[in-house]
C-alpha cells in the first residue's frame, strides 16, 4: 500500500486533533450543563420540607394539598411511606412512585437521604428520600423531562459544532497545509528535474522564513557549492588535458623517432634522455593532478599534527633534493588539526619552490609558529602581474616558465589551506626575494 502524501496526512492530522479538541471541550461544556440542571432540580426538592401537621401524618392515608411557592412550587410526585407496609399517602397529581429497599432503610432509620431516578408512567422522574422519624419516610418527585428535552437540544447543538468544526478544521487544514508542502514540492521538482537534466542552475524561490524556507535556502546552498565544484572539476580536467597534450605528443615523437630510425649512439642517448625527463615531468603532472582531485573531496580524517616536527621533516627532505640550498629555521611548537599528509604536501610544495627560485649557496628562511608557517627565499623576487595569479591552476609566471613544473604546486598549498581554515598569500620581501605566508589555525601544544 502507498503512503499518504504528506499534505492529506497533514489534512488529517489538523482534522483530527481539532475534532478531538471540539469534541473534549463539548463533553465538559455538555456535563458541566448536565450537572448544573440536574442540581437545580435537586435544589428544588431538597426545598420540600414540610411541618408534619401540614401532611396530617396522625390521620387516615389521603391527599397532600399542593405545596407553596415559597416551598419550591408544586411538586407532581409526593408520597409517604413506612418501613413496614410501604406506601400509605399519596399526592393528587400523579401516580405513586416506585419503593426500594433503600427506601425503606431510609424509613427505619437505617440509611440517610438520597437523590436517584425512576420511570413513572413512562416519565423520567428525579426523587429525593427524606426520612421523618418513626419508622415514616417522604418521596418527593419532579419530572426530568424538561431537564432531558434541554439537554437533547444542547446535544443536537454540540453535534454540529463539532462537525462544523471538523469541516473548518479539514478546510484550514487543506490551506495550511498546501502552504506547508509546497516549498517541500519545489524541492521536489528541482531535485526531479536536476536528476533529469543534470542542469544544476535551478533554484527555489524563498518565500518564507521558518524551518521549510530554511530547507530551501539551504537546498539553494547545497547548489551553489555542488555547481561551483562540478564547474572546478570541469576547468580541471581541462585544463589538464591541455596542459597533458604537449609532454604527451612530444614523449610520443620521440618515440616514433627511436623506433623507427638508425640513429647515432649520442642522438639516440639524447632522445632517451628527453623521454625519461618527460616521462619524469608527465608523472609530477599526474600527481599533481590526482592531488587536486582529492583534495576537493571533504576530509574524513583529521588528527592534531605539530606542525613544527612536521616543517622539520620536510626541511631535511628539502635539502636532499637541493644540496645547493641552505636552509634556516626558527621552528616554534604548534599544533593544529588536519591532514597530515596533506599539510606535509603544501609544506614541500613552498620548500620546492622557494629552492627553485634561490641562486646558488642561496639562503631559504623557515619559520613556524601558532600563525602558521613563513618561507621566504632570497631570490629575483615575484613580478607584480604574477600577484595575483599565483596560487591558480597551471599558471606559471616568467621567471618559472624555463624551469621543470606542472604549475600546480601553488595551487595544492591553496587548496590545503582553505581545507584546514586557513589561506595563502605571497609577497616581496623587503631586500629582495619573495615570502610566502601559509597561515593556519594552530595553537601552542600546552592549549591544545
Amino acid at each position: 500500500m502507498h503512503a499518504l502524501p504528506l499534505r492529506r496526512r497533514m489534512t488529517i492530522a489538523v482534522a483530527v486533533a481539532v475534532a478531538i479538541a471540539v469534541a473534549l471541550a463539548a463533553l465538559v461544556a455538555y456535563l458541566a450543563v448536565r450537572g448544573s440542571l440536574r442540581a437545580e432540580v435537586d435544589r428544588a426538592l431538597a426545598e420540600q420540607r414540610f411541618d408534619r401537621d401540614g401532611f396530617g401524618l396522625g390521620g387516615p392515608p389521603g391527599r397532600v394539598p399542593p405545596l407553596p411557592a415559597r416551598r419550591g412550587g408544586p411538586t407532581p410526585y409526593i408520597q409517604l411511606i413506612d418501613a413496614g407496609d410501604g406506601l400509605r399517602v399519596i399526592s393528587t397529581e400523579g401516580s405513586p412512585l416506585p419503593v426500594e429497599d433503600r427506601a425503606r432503610e431510609v424509613a427505619a432509620g437505617v440509611s440517610p437521604q438520597y437523590y436517584t431516578d425512576a420511570t413513572v408512567d413512562g416519565n423520567h422522574v428525579r426523587v429525593l428520600t427524606v426520612p421523618v422519624g418513626n419508622g415514616l419516610a417522604f418521596q418527593f418527585g419532579r419530572s426530568l423531562e424538561p431537564t432531558d428535552a434541554v439537554l437533547a437540544r444542547l446535544r443536537l447543538i454540540l453535534a454540529l459544532v463539532i462537525l462544523g468544526g471538523v469541516g473548518l478544521a479539514v478546510a484550514l487544514g487543506r490551506v495550511v497545509s498546501r502552504n506547508v508542502v509546497a516549498p517541500i514540492a519545489s524541492v521536489t521538482e528541482a531535485a526531479r528535474h536536476i536528476a533529469a537534466t543534470e542542469d544544476l542552475g535551478r533554484r527555489i524561490e524563498v518565500v518564507t522564513h521558518d524551518e521549510v524556507g530554511e530547507l530551501a535556502q539551504h537546498f539553494n546552498a547545497m547548489l551553489d557549492t555542488l555547481e561551483h565544484s562540478v564547474a572546478a572539476q570541469r576547468q580541471l580536467v581541462a585544463d589538464a588535458s591541455h596542459e597533458l597534450r604537449t609532454p604527451i605528443t612530444s614523449l610520443r615523437t620521440n618515440i616514433e623517432v627511436l623506433a623507427a630510425a638508425e640513429l647515432p649512439a649520442d642522438e639516440r642517448a639524447r632522445l632517451l634522455a628527453d623521454v625519461e625527463e618527460q616521462t619524469a615531468e608527465l608523472g609530477m603532472l599526474v600527481a599533481d593532478l590526482i592531488e587536486l582531485a582529492r583534495g576537493d573531496e571533504p576530509r574524513r580524517e583529521s588528527e592534531d599534527v605539530r606542525l613544527d616536527e612536521l616543517v622539520r621533516e620536510a626541511v631535511t627532505r628539502a635539502h636532499r633534493h637541493a644540496p645547493g640550498v641552505r636552509f634556516e629555521t626558527d621552528l616554534r611548537p604548534a599544533v593544529v588539526e588536519g591532514a597530515r599528509e596533506r599539510l606535509a604536501r603544501a609544506v614541500n610544495n613552498l620548500l620546492d619552490n622557494a629552492a627553485k627560485h634561490s641562486p646558488p649557496g642561496g639562503v631559504v628562511e623557515v619559520r613556524v609558529d601558532t600563525g602558521g608557517v613563513r618561507v621566504r627565499d632570497h631570490g629575483g623576487g615575484i613580478d607584480p602581474a604574477d600577484l595575483p595569479h599565483l596560487f591558480d591552476r597551471f599558471y606559471r609566471g616568467a621567471s618559472a616558465r624555463g624551469r621543470p613544473g606542472s604549475g600546480l604546486g601553488l595551487a595544492i598549498v591553496r587548496q590545503v589551506a582553505e581545507q584546514h581554515g586557513g589561506s595563502v598569500r605571497a609577497v616581496n620581501a623587503a631586500g629582495g626575494g619573495a615570502e610566502f605566508v601559509l597561515a593556519l589555525p594552530a595553537v601552542s601544544p600546552a592549549l591544545s
